[in-house]
């Protein structure tokens, strides 16, 4: 999937943003830690970890909207650190379930924030198509929700969300 789209998209959003909200400080760590609350949205909404459990994920819709959730703040990190020439999502594959996968994608968010590189915010991605893989979610509903996730965060901006 090509992502220069959803950069420019989300390019935009930031600068929105950030004249309407007023923001003059480095806001990566915020952003990094939003992005790990987002992908920890999007894990218990799978409840793919809780054993103890017996209800069933969320509604689709809900799982697409976190997983885009966390899309946003990926796109925004990389504009941030000027990462954003990353034309294509990367794929690799990704051992373990999706748990593990989780676990493995917090791993990598971590790591970005600490050394933040291509070769980190790559990892990221890859990690992040895996979630995608398991949850049977295509490139196209990613890109579908996005936008529109993207349009009702303009909206939220808007009606001070």
């Amino acid at each position: 999937m090509e992502l220069a789209t959803l950069f420019t998209m989300q390019r935009q959003l930031d600068a929105y943003i950030q004249q309407n909200q007023l923001v003059t400080k480095d806001v990566f760590k915020e952003k990094g830690l939003a992005l790990l609350v987002e992908l920890a949205e999007l894990a218990n909404e799978t409840r793919c970890f809780k054993f103890w459990s017996t209800k069933g994920p969320s509604e689709r819709n809900i799982i697409l909207e976190e997983y885009v959730d966390s899309i946003h703040f990926l796109l925004s990190l990389g504009i941030e650190k000027e990462l954003d020439n990353l034309d294509v999502w990367p794929v690799a594959e990704v051992e373990g379930d999706l748990t593990e996968t989780f676990l493995q994608t917090v791993n990598a968010v971590q790591e970005f924030l600490v050394a933040t590189n291509m070769e980190s915010y790559k990892s990221i991605w890859i990690h992040y198509g895996a979630i995608a893989r398991r949850l049977d979610i295509s490139y196209n509903e990613i890109m579908k929700a996005y936008v529109d996730k993207n349009e009702e965060n303009y909206k939220r901006q808007q009606t001070g969300y």
